[in-house]
């Protein structure tokens, strides 16, 4: 019995005969996947013969591997070649017709002047036959049909089954009113552009395998794959370039390849890979600003939507995203789409001040209403209690959406809360887990967010230094004011951390300090223990993994 369309009948990966057979396939393009290259155009093995009609190509419409030696000169080559056909388009002349089954009563293709099919869809003609059903649905794959003379003829002795269980193409071409007995004559008609691409798809159909290697071809031949469905050949094409050295252009041309090769799952691995090759690349984006702000914007979201970027503050990732959009959409209403539908659900807005919350909020970058929406889920979130924010990340790390996921910011977030009366005050919150705490060893430090008292802005750093005597390490906090002219400031402060049994904050030292500029106030040592006792398993101070650390500001007068 036929198996059911689009389901294990076009999936390589399923067996269709019996498992002891197939044990003895060739391990090629897929484990299980049967070897028929000794039937491949061998009459005594065929059921029907394919009719290759080739078609005249212009000389910018030659195979996009063809004297490209590198994929940057075919992503040149093809983008000259789609400016090309954009230019030639004259909508006052009648269209090819789209993807479907020919017969003798229609005009040939050779009959119509001057016409083109801007997405380029497959073509096939059986000959003598009765005109059926489209033979496919069409896709977004810009391979041109051009509507030249025929200047070559090629034909293949072709297995119907064996590619039609590869293609749901072939299958639709060959189970599409064919009186069996009679018809066994097919055509194809394709650009030259297309020959050595549709000629490695249909040896692949039977052997599996692709003699092609370099990484021009064989985009040719995921793209004519992606032509005729073969799902199986992508999967393969996909797999081998992605075994090559990646580079940021190729990088970027497997992120904008046409809609239809990027919806398939068969790709998917091979756009993951460029993705991490992205973000790992420019995951400090500070080094490369001239050329992160370059890139297009399949780049941008692979960069920004990564966990290891590694930024000052989600802050820093916001103002980055708004600089590149400003500058690659100009226009205020592209910005706000482009923005609202593909950016802003990178920025984890959660993680950013509450200071910088305030301008989304003005920004006329965004939707008003939409930025509404976004400040006001970050301010839910900051307000829950940590267990409750630690749920939400974990739910949202298995989605695609990650907002509530924390980046390993250079500077830690923090919780601030502030009072006006009777005292200027302010009360911070910083928490560290236990692996960032064991980072710094034996002399690294790490920094808070900045957070702001009386106009001025403060931040803390906690370190592994040695104690006074310098006889061991040991764990210091310090609270230092941002450089900002000669302004004096006096401030009482106190340092607590919550410690066990009881997990409540316990004060650790207060003091008083006349900051200017620069100016930084703290403790060497501010459990009074060596950093081996600190960081015990059995330490007072992490508590499910996280150091709590509470610092309180008032100005005095």
């Amino acid at each position: 019995m036929m198996k059911e369309l689009n389901t294990d009948l076009f999936d390589p990966r399923s067996t269709l005969m019996d498992p002891d057979f197939s044990q003895n396939a060739t391990p090629s393009a897929d484990a299980d996947a049967d070897d028929f290259a000794f039937a491949f155009n061998d009459s005594n093995f065929s059921d029907r013969l394919l009719r290759i009609e080739i078609m005249g190509d212009t000389p910018e419409s030659r195979p996009d591997s063809e004297a490209c030696t590198s994929i940057a000169d075919w992503a040149r080559h093809r983008k000259r070649r789609r400016e090309d056909i954009k230019k030639e388009n004259i909508p006052d002349l009648p269209e090819c017709p789209e993807e479907q089954i020919l017969n003798d009563n229609q005009p040939d293709m050779d009959d119509c002047e001057g016409c083109e099919n801007q997405d380029e869809e497959a073509v096939a003609m059986v000959e003598e036959s009765p005109s059926g059903d489209e033979a496919a649905n069409s896709n977004d794959s810009d391979w041109g049909m051009d509507c030249s003379t025929v200047v070559r003829v090629k034909t293949l002795h072709i297995s119907s089954p064996i590619l039609a269980a590869k293609s749901p193409f072939f299958y639709k071409l060959f189970s599409n009113g064919m009186r069996e007995s009679e018809q066994r004559h097919v055509t194809l008609r394709i650009n030259a552009s297309e020959e050595a691409a549709l000629m490695e798809l249909l040896n692949f159909m039977y052997s599996n395998t692709l003699s092609t290697t370099s990484a021009p071809a064989l985009l040719d031949v995921l793209m004519a794959a992606d032509k005729f469905e073969v799902a199986s050949c992508m999967r393969y094409c996909s797999r081998l370039l992605r075994n090559m050295p990646m580079t940021p252009e190729s990088a970027l041309l497997y992120l904008e390849l046409p809609s239809s090769v990027l919806m398939a799952e068969a790709v998917q691995a091979l756009t993951d890979a460029a993705k991490q090759y992205l973000a790992a690349r420019y995951k400090d984006i500070s080094k490369f600003i001239e050329e992160v702000m370059a890139l297009p914007l399949a780049g941008i979201e692979a960069i920004v939507s990564s966990d290891e970027l590694q930024v000052a503050s989600e802050d820093a990732v916001y103002d980055f995203v708004l600089k590149w959009s400003r500058t690659h959409y100009p226009k205020l209403e592209e910005r706000r789409e482009i923005l609202g539908s593909r950016l802003a659900r990178y920025i984890r807005f959660p993680y950013m001040t509450c200071r910088k919350l305030k301008k989304v909020l003005t920004c006329n970058d965004f939707d008003h209403d939409a930025a509404s929406k976004l400040v006001l889920e970050a301010l839910f979130f900051k307000a829950e209690a940590p267990h409750r924010q630690r749920i939400l990340a974990a739910e949202e790390s298995a989605t695609l959406n990650r907002r509530f996921v924390e980046r390993a910011y250079k500077y830690r977030p923090v919780k601030v809360v502030e009072f006006d009366l009777p005292r200027q005050q302010c009360v911070v919150y910083l928490d560290l887990k236990r692996e960032e705490c064991a980072n710094l060893f034996p002399s690294g430090r790490v920094y808070s967010q900045a957070f702001h008292l009386g106009g001025q802005g403060f931040f803390l750093s906690a370190h592994c230094n040695m104690d006074q005597q310098s006889s061991f390490h040991c764990f210091g906090l310090f609270l230092g004011m941002q450089e900002k002219g000669s302004v004096s400031f006096a401030v009482d402060y106190e340092f607590a951390a919550r410690s066990k049994p009881t997990e409540e904050f316990i004060s650790k030292y207060k003091g008083n300090y006349t900051f200017t500029g620069g100016k930084a106030v703290g403790y060497r040592n501010l459990f009074a223990i060596p950093w081996t006792s600190f960081m015990a398993e059995d330490s007072l101070y992490f508590i499910n993994g996280v150091l709590h650390l509470r610092a309180e500001l008032t100005i005095r007068h």
